[in-house]
């Protein structure tokens, strides 16, 4: 990764050494990317305005289908997943908020912690949001706006510098990752699988063949276990899996799950989709070719059977699938495992 020069005398961004930007990022001047952020920028699809922030372990994904769009003096809380979102100025989005792609924000929206907005929803300016599903709580007032101003410290004047473009090859493998023993047990890699350099996997963890682990994943299988993950499985950017003692956690094959998920021990069926930021939680099972909609909690011991649509918090059954779910646009096309991979 690297930084261009700045131009003229904009202020420099400040980029943690953590972060992991994939693919051309525009950062405005005075951004903040702030530690574990993940940035995967396709085709250049992430743009990110003067003095906006995007606080710790978020993820932000553009593609040239869904891109990016950060307005000027915007900040993002913790563990925000941004996904083929457009935002305007002076928002303030909170802790663990979902941004669904072709959603698109206005200037000056407020959202509350955990908010999720779906994807192609429009959101007016000013607006003040919350819940899962959403709803609006009223137009932001002078009361709301001024709560944003002294956040900023009273810097809310907007700014047109250009900008810099970092530089991250969208490339894995290279390291593949950190993969730590615990006890007796070390994970076990198939063949073709590869691992983004931040990803990180203990203990009794096996992957099968040519599945993808994306950048900031871990996969804990210390002291329990054991965690089993088939093949062709995408397990994408700032993900956690990890159980519970005398437990286990099986992901059969040609699963797609994540940015921002939460896996517990729990059974996914093999061709299925968990979206951004859901949770699956210990002793749960989902059939196969189901989909665990964005934000969505399926809580502990809940079973679903093949091809269910599962929604809601706690999550339950709003469909049956007449076909397996399509792979999301955010998702890495079939066989990108062995595209991206990085040989030495």
């Amino acid at each position: 990764m690297s930084l261009n020069r700045p131009i003229g005398d904009q202020p420099a961004a400040e980029i943690a050494a953590s972060a992991v930007l994939l693919g051309d990022v525009h950062v405005g001047a005075g951004a903040v990317l702030a530690q574990g952020l993940v940035v995967r920028s396709e085709g250049g699809a992430v743009r990110i305005g003067d003095h906006s922030a995007v606080l710790e372990n978020g993820v932000i994904v553009g593609t040239p289908d869904h891109p990016v769009r950060i307005g000027r003096r915007t900040v993002f809380g913790h563990r925000a997943t941004i996904v083929g979102a457009a935002v305007g100025d002076l928002c303030e989005i909170g802790n663990g908020a979902i941004l669904m792609p072709g959603s698109r924000l206005g200037d000056g929206c407020i959202l509350g912690e955990g908010t999720l907005v779906p994807a192609g929803t429009v959101v007016p300016s000013q607006t003040v949001l919350v819940g899962r599903p959403p709803h609006v709580l009223r137009t932001a007032n002078d009361t709301d706006r001024e709560r944003v101003a002294a956040l900023r410290d009273h810097r809310t004047g907007l700014t047109d510098h250009p900008g810099s473009v970092l530089h991250g090859p969208l490339t894995a493998g290279e390291h593949m990752g950190s993969l730590y023993a615990y006890r007796d047990k070390t994970p076990q890699i198939g063949a073709g699988t590869v691992l983004f350099d931040s990803a990180e996997i203990t203990g009794d963890v096996t992957i099968g063949t040519d599945s993808l682990i994306g950048a900031g994943v871990k996969i804990i299988g210390d002291s329990h276990g054991p965690v089993t993950i088939g093949s062709r499985v995408q397990i994408l950017e700032n993900t956690v899996l990890h159980l519970l003692p005398d437990n286990r956690l099986t992901i059969e094959d040609d699963t797609v799950i994540g940015p921002g998920a939460m896996i517990h021990g729990c059974h996914i069926g093999r061709g299925g989709v968990v979206e951004p930021g859901a949770i699956v939680c210990d002793g749960s099972a989902v059939g196969a070719e189901s989909i665990v909609r964005a934000g969505a909690c399926v809580k502990q011991r809940d079973a679903f059977g093949p091809r269910s649509d599962l929604d809601g918090f706690p999550a339950r059954l709003t469909a049956t699938l007449t076909a397996a779910p399509p792979r999301p646009t955010w998702a890495f096309p079939p066989g990108a495992a062995a595209t991206i991979r990085r040989v030495r």
